[in-house]
Order: C-alpha cells, then sequence, then structure tokens
C-alpha cells in the first residue's frame, strides 16, 4: 500500500510539474482564417488588418501586410493558399476495364494523373492602403519573400515583391528623408493624384483609388474589376467607428466623401443586398447596404458635432452631451478608439467657419 501511494504521488508531481511547463511557454499562434470572396479574390483575417490576396496565373497580389508580429505566419498561410490553388490536379482516372472508354495504348490520358502539380506562384506585389502599422507591418520580409519579373539588380539578382502606396504614405513614412521604417519596408513605387490602374492581374482589371483625407491623407481603395471585390481600407469598419487620424492628414469630410465614394463604385444585386463586396481594413465583410448604414452615420456624427459648435458649445460640453448613445451599443466597444475620441476627431477636423 505504501508503495502504491508514494508511485501515485510521483505520478500526480509529474503531471503538475507537465501541466505548469504547458502554462509557463507561450501559447501558439492562433492560425489566420482565410474566407473566400469572389473569384480569385480571398481575404485573410487575424494579420492585424484584414488582408486581402488575389491568387492567380500571374502570381500572388496583396493588399496590405498585417501587423509585423504577426508576418512569418502571414506568409506561411499566403503560400499555403497559394499551393492548394495552384496544386489543383485533375481527378485520378482509372482505364482498367471497357466501362470507363479507356484502351490500353491511350497513354496520353495519364499524363495529367502522373505528372506533378504546378509550382506555386510568387507573391508580385503589395499595395498599402494605408501607413498605420497593422497594414504595413509585413512589408520588409513579404517582400523579400516575392519577386518581381523582368526586372533584376545590378549585382544580377532577383528584385524582390513591389509595394505600391500613396506619395503621401512614403512621404510620412521618410519625413525629411529620413526613413522611420527599415528602407526595405517602404513603399517603392508610389501613385499621386486620384488613383492608378495596375493594369490586368490574374485575369482582372486592378484599380486603386485615392481617398482624400479620410482616415489619413494616404489612404488607397483597391478595386477587383472582375471580381467585383472592393478592398476599402480604414474609411470603412462595421466594428467600430471609423478612427480618424487627424496627425496625419485625416477629416471627417473626407470620410464622408470616401464613403460615398465607395457607395459610387459599388452595384447592388438586389433591394441593396449582394453585388460588390466590400472588405474593410478591419471586421467583417460588407456591401452596399452595409456602407450606406455606415454612411449615414458617420454624416449624423458630423453634423451632430457640427451643430453644437456653432451654438458655442466647448469640447468637453459636446464631449458630455453624449452625441453617439444611440450609436455606441453597435460602434462604442473599441477601447482602443472610444465615442469621445471620435468625437473628438470631428470636432478637430471639422472646418473652423
Amino acid at each position: 500500500m505504501t508503495r502504491r501511494l508514494a508511485g501515485l504521488a510521483s505520478l500526480f508531481a509529474f503531471a503538475i510539474g507537465a501541466l505548469l511547463t504547458l502554462h509557463a511557454q507561450s501559447p501558439a499562434p492562433t492560425p489566420l482564417r482565410v474566407l473566400p470572396v469572389r473569384g480569385n479574390v480571398y481575404v485573410i483575417v487575424g494579420a492585424g488588418g484584414n488582408v486581402v490576396a488575389s491568387v492567380g496565373k500571374d502570381g500572388v497580389l496583396l493588399v496590405d501586410a498585417g501587423a509585423p508580429q504577426m508576418t512569418d505566419t502571414l506568409l506561411a498561410t499566403v503560400r499555403e493558399l497559394d499551393r492548394r490553388l495552384t496544386a489543383s490536379p485533375a481527378a485520378a482516372r482509372s482505364c482498367i476495364g471497357v466501362v470507363q472508354g479507356c484502351t490500353w495504348w491511350s497513354s496520353s490520358s495519364f499524363l495529367e494523373t502522373t505528372a506533378a502539380p504546378p509550382r506555386p506562384k510568387p507573391i508580385i506585389g503589395i499595395v498599402n492602403t494605408s501607413m498605420d502599422a497593422d497594414h504595413i507591418g509585413g512589408n520588409e520580409k513579404i517582400s523579400a519573400a516575392g519577386r518581381t519579373f523582368g526586372v533584376r539588380n545590378l549585382t544580377n539578382t532577383a528584385v524582390g515583391a513591389w509595394i505600391v502606396a500613396h506619395e503621401n504614405v512614403a512621404s510620412r513614412l521618410s519625413p525629411n528623408g529620413t526613413p522611420s521604417i527599415p528602407v526595405a519596408a517602404l513603399p517603392n513605387e508610389t501613385y499621386y493624384g486620384d488613383g492608378k490602374k495596375l493594369n490586368y492581374v490574374n485575369g482582372e482589371p486592378v484599380i486603386i483609388t485615392h481617398v482624400e483625407a479620410g482616415h489619413t491623407d494616404g489612404d488607397s481603395m483597391v478595386f477587383f474589376r472582375g471580381s467585383d471585390v472592393i478592398a476599402a481600407g480604414d474609411v470603412f469598419n462595421m466594428n467600430t467607428y471609423p478612427v480618424i487620424d487627424t496627425a496625419r492628414g485625416g477629416t471627417i469630410q473626407g470620410t464622408v466623401d470616401a464613403l460615398n465614394t465607395l457607395l459610387d463604385m459599388a452595384v447592388v444585386e438586389h433591394m441593396m443586398e449582394g453585388g460588390t463586396m466590400i472588405v474593410p481594413g478591419h471586421g467583417r465583410l460588407g456591401d452596399t447596404a452595409d456602407v450606406a448604414y455606415y454612411r449615414d452615420m458617420v454624416t449624423i456624427m458630423r453634423d451632430r458635432v457640427r451643430e453644437m459648435r456653432k451654438r458655442g458649445m466647448t469640447l468637453d460640453q459636446i464631449k458630455a452631451a453624449r452625441l453617439t448613445k444611440d450609436y455606441d451599443p453597435r460602434f462604442g466597444k473599441n477601447p482602443s478608439w472610444t465615442p469621445a475620441m471620435f468625437i473628438e476627431a470631428i470636432y478637430r477636423s471639422l472646418p473652423k467657419t
């Protein structure tokens, strides 16, 4: 009996020690979710900002690159998605017997089943919708893992995937010519004005549209015209009030204008539902009805703050009035961007007159 108790005690101590060891170890990274949107466009959720991936014959085009701490997980997820979509071998055919319609000399029919599947395509480019860390954090490593075809370095080595963003993104990330992030993470191609066409990528036109002074002054939206999918960036988020970064050129009026532009680009399928799918910078997928509801909310908030300010009320008085209380149950649960912060951003970005 004494021996048995001692054995049980040893086993119990071993189990407790193993549990403590497991508890002390850092938890395994949470797998990212990959959701098909439409056509060859997918959204990868959980890497910081939503990452949109177009996978096809030309390679992989990414919209945004996630947060820096999620880069390795994101890169592995993109590669696995690329491998699965590229390696889609034909179903094996059995040529045993006459029932299947095969004859012994038709050896060519075996080629598609015995040949190795094609290699995954490389990552060819990244489009940054903003300068936020959770959108550009993976730029350097993901670009280095990709390839730009038809271009060689002076050392005759291959060039990584290109990075495109609005010129204001590059300017703010490299003020006075001094980069605030590694040079390899900066956009190596910028555009100015209203937008840029990437021409055909993976069998469909890809169009980048600049959002003037919305979330920031460097926001972009990316329209996959064949798949009818828009990556909207941070001007649209059904989880929270829009984040207006006034320090980097964001304004409430620019956000309203961006949402109206998004509505102009989208096409409904029936009764304001379906049709163009819209991928926000964070949160769930949406359609025209979601954007219209969100645009109306943002417009109402702008008008409420503007009216209070016309009456001579101070910022503290406007905050105390709780102008967002009817929308807070839906959009006011983000501790990083509270209703009071949203109201202050509206107040400070409204024209003085």
